[in-house]
């Protein structure tokens, strides 16, 4: 009894261990089905000895036309830089010229002038005596001193013998704009004796609206336009007095313009236009060769086979 039993439990056993469907055991079929490696039987096998693997970059290249654009940067800062070296010594010339025409005396203004001369007296401190005419008074405008908007005035001044000039007297608060809100002694009347610097005529900005003289509205000096308009010779003087804060004030309060001092007023920066200049060509020339000299980090660099082996 007990041998039938093991007989048929083994029997049983047999048949749970054969495949389903009868067909051969994966394994076997992957191993029949394989493909059979490469062999220099095979007319189109390559060799690694053949074709052997390439170490390549493919990080970004620079383009040629970026790199000159990036180069041109350093050279033009350079040559700006330069070229404010000249400017900084025309500038200091020019200003010292002009301080030593101010601490001459003053000279008296001649009958005539011929204005093509002026240039060569920008900045001379001459005087002239004559009488204002206040009834062709011109305002310029508007014009900010010490925070406060207002006016610059400007009236012909008629010279005896002589001929009529344009004289800037200064600067007004905006709420003096009219004459009658002005004391009487801000309208000088008779033979007066004005003292100023002899100046050239002003260069408008581009950014400068135009006069509207049928308006009576001028935004900065035309010279020539102002002459024209008030009968007089375009000669401009600027009045011109000794700073002093409690007489600015009084002059402010009762509307009497406040002259300008005697000194240069030109300005002089060229020193900081160089030192930037120079700096930004320092700063991208360094910058262009760290461009240049990087070298292109691991994962930039790859290995690329030819062939397929």
């Amino acid at each position: 009894m007990a041998k039938h039993d093991f007989n048929m439990l083994r029997g049983m056993l047999s048949r749970c261990r054969r495949p389903a469907n009868g067909l051969p055991k994966s394994p076997a079929r992957n191993v029949m089905t394989r493909k059979p490696p490469p062999s220099h039987d095979n007319p189109d096998f390559v060799s690694i000895v053949d074709a052997p693997a390439k170490i390549v970059s493919v990080s970004q290249k620079h383009s040629k036309i970026g790199l000159a654009v990036l180069a041109l940067i350093p050279i033009t800062a350079f040559c700006l830089g330069t070229w404010q070296i000249q400017r900084l010594d025309w500038k200091t010339k020019l200003i010292a010229k002009f301080e030593d025409r101010l601490v001459r005396p003053p000279l008296p203004l001649p009958p005539r002038i011929d204005p093509d001369a002026i240039h060569e007296f920008d900045y001379r401190r001459v005087y002239a005596t004559g009488r204002f005419r206040h009834d062709k008074e011109m305002l310029i405008g508007p014009r900010m001193q010490d925070g406060k908007d207002g006016f610059m005035v400007i009236t012909p001044f008629e010279r005896e013998g002589g001929s009529t000039i344009l004289i800037n007297r200064g600067w007004i608060s905006k709420d003096k704009k009219h004459q009658q809100d002005r004391d009487p002694a801000s309208l000088p009347q008779g033979q007066v004796t004005v003292q100023g610097l002899l100046r050239e005529p002003w260069k408008k900005n581009m950014f400068t609206p135009p006069n509207a003289p049928e308006k009576g509205k001028f935004y900065f000096p035309d010279v020539a336009q102002m002459a024209r308009v008030s009968g007089a010779e375009p000669i401009w003087i600027e009045e011109t007095m000794t700073p002093n804060l409690l007489v600015s004030w009084d002059r402010e309060a009762k509307g009497i313009p406040i002259g300008r001092a005697a000194e240069v007023n030109l300005r002089n920066t060229h020193f900081q236009y160089i030192f930037t200049w120079y700096s930004l060509s320092a700063a991208t020339t360094v910058m262009m060769w760290m461009l240049l000299k990087k070298k292109p980090v691991d994962r930039a660099r790859r290995v690329r086979h030819v062939t397929n082996w």
